[in-house]
């Protein structure tokens, strides 16, 4: 279908306006007195957000149960699947609407906002797309979305797109795919000014996954927005997928990166969220898993720029998340029999205000117990602590008694954690604190002592050196930093030292434990890159601020396994 005409753009402002009027009219009805029990539909609209799901067309037409709770509890749905191009255009020039008909139609009965998910995407394209050359791979992609996104143009209900989807691989760099192979960047930019083109009242979208805290490739995302919008190229808004696991700690700093993007003058919002665990499920993962959906909804609260959170499903019967991370699973609200989960429970009370209250810190952890100490590693044990104070228990952290400042030594979700990165034959005093949803912190233990191992000609050392990846006139990006075992025996474990130029700040960092002194930034390894086979390398990378003006680069990086 061809742009919208200026009578049917016409028509649809009449339809918004329509729309509009009903929403107000809910937002009222909802702000009265809250029920406790009320949907998590009537919480978020009260909060002026949405709360989505992504709906799968399966279930959708035929279970009663997938649509009553889709229906009931959201206010925001996301075609999973029905309008990828796989769904929509298999083979050139010949469309299928079907799905997503019956998605937008479902969603249009139910008072509910549709965001098109998504136009163009290296992962579910037909072959007959990547095997075009240059022009005709344009030409087609210009096409696909003229038709997809003006099929909807005239339609109330579909206000929004992801119009390019996963365009950097984990380091931050651009995803060597097709698209970019055959098209080079321009595409990202071809292809949102086509979505304008063909609906200009739609907010568009660009969406990544991994890019929840700041990170190279957050960071890299952040830099892309920023050059497009400064060209002119109509980025409405920034989606952040967020399919997150217990196993793997929360993201670090979500709620600033999210404003970080939202100072650039775009919409933010959580596109695709999950909390997946190792099976089987028992209670004390399900808590873990509580505490990381409350700590999403509330960082996007916190966010005014945030328009609302999708959940990728509602039900464990058809996540995705199974098939796709062996031994995973149990990652949505509800279970497989359309039970309420503990997820739900967390959710729905950061909706309706339920954390803002809590002050009370979680008991103090029992006195943590040293075992297995090498060299440059430990294993600490300690009892359990406890949350009243209703946002839940979140984990804990770690800390070096060091006098003034006390560093972090690491931090995890469970009553037990190894250490890495530490110096040889080194005392260590170091006591642990639990932290709740809400970020209130226990009181210190009691304190363990332990000595590492004294290294001895074994053949370990290492090198290390930093990349400044980019650079602006208040700050910069160093990634990689990349750490090569330079011995003749495997290590377990490694540190890093380097220095910041006067005035610079760290701002965040990955894949790496840092602590600052002074000027002085001491670098440790995560369990996951501690081990170094000979001639292995293993890479972290931070952000740091500077002084307007500031051309210097941080400096004598080295190494100690």
């Amino acid at each position: 279908m061809p742009p919208s005409s200026p009578q049917r753009s016409r028509s649809r402002r009449s339809l918004a306006l329509a729309a509009l009027f009903g929403l107000l009219a809910t937002l009222l009805l909802y702000a009265t007195p809250a029920d406790a029990s009320a949907a998590l539909r009537q919480h978020a609209a009260a909060r002026g957000r949405f709360i989505g799901t992504a709906l799968a067309t399966g279930p959708l037409a035929s279970e009663t149960a997938y649509r009553d709770l889709a229906a009931a509890e959201f206010n925001q749905v996301t075609p999973e699947n029905a309008l990828k191009w796989d769904a929509t255009e298999p083979s050139q020039g010949q469309f299928s609407f079907g799905g997503a008909d019956a998605i937008v139609s479902f969603a249009a009965q139910n008072d509910q906002q549709v965001h098109g998910h998504t136009l163009v995407w290296h992962n579910q394209t037909p072959g007959w797309v990547q095997s075009l050359g240059a022009t005709a791979m344009r030409s087609a992609m210009q096409n696909h979305i003229s038709q997809v996104v003006g099929r909807y143009a005239s339609n109330p209900a579909v206000v929004s797109w992801d119009v390019v989807n996963e365009v950097f691989d984990d380091n931050g760099n651009l995803r060597a795919s097709f698209w970019y192979n055959t098209l080079g960047q321009s595409y990202i930019a071809d292809a949102f000014r086509a979505a304008r083109a063909a609906d200009p009242d739609a907010r568009l979208c660009i969406n990544d996954y991994n890019t929840e805290g700041i990170n190279a490739k957050s960071t890299a995302l952040y830099n892309l927005v920023s050059s497009l919008r400064q060209q002119g190229v109509p980025v409405d808004c920034v989606g952040f997928q967020s399919h997150l696991a217990i196993q793997y700690g929360f993201p670090g700093q979500m709620q600033q990166n999210l404003q970080r993007f939202a100072d650039l003058g775009v919409q933010v919002r959580i596109t695709e969220l999950d909390v997946r665990m190792v099976m089987p499920r028992d209670a004390t993962k399900d808590a873990t898993q509580a505490t990381y959906y409350r700590d999403v909804v509330n960082a996007c609260l916190a966010v005014t720029a945030c328009a609302g959170i999708t959940i990728w499903g509602f039900t464990d019967k058809y996540s995705w998340v199974p098939d796709t991370f062996s031994g995973q699973g149990a990652a949505l609200i509800y279970d497989q029999s359309y039970q309420r989960k503990p997820a739900y429970t967390a959710v729905h009370d950061a909706l309706a205000g339920g954390t803002v209250t809590d002050t009370t810190p979680p008991t103090t952890p029992g006195t943590p117990a040293a075992s297995g100490v090498t060299v440059s590693t430990a294993t600490l044990t300690w009892t359990a602590s406890t949350d009243s104070g209703g946002s839940g228990l979140a984990g804990y952290i770690v800390y070096r008694e060091q006098g003034a400042t006390d560093p972090e030594l690491g931090r995890g979700t469970g009553t037990s954690l190894t250490l890495t990165g530490l110096s040889a034959a080194t005392q260590y005093q170091v006591y642990v604190r639990a932290r709740d949803g809400a970020g209130n912190l226990s009181p210190a233990s009691a304190t363990v002592t332990f000595t590492t191992a004294t290294g001895g000609g074994s053949g370990g050392g290492c090198s290390a050196a930093g990349t400044v990846q980019s650079q602006w006139s208040t700050g910069y990006v160093v990634q990689p930093v990349t750490v090569t075992n330079t011995g003749t025996a495997t290590i377990n474990g490694w540190t890093v030292t380097f220095t910041l130029p006067a005035g610079h700040a760290l701002t965040g960092s990955w894949n790496a434990t840092l602590t600052v002194a002074g000027q002085t930034v001491t670098a440790r390894s995560l369990a996951y890159n501690a081990t170094l086979a000979p001639g292995a390398t293993a890479t972290f990378g931070f952000q740091a601020s500077r002084p307007s003006g500031d051309t210097a680069t941080p400096s004598g990086y080295t190494c100690a396994s």
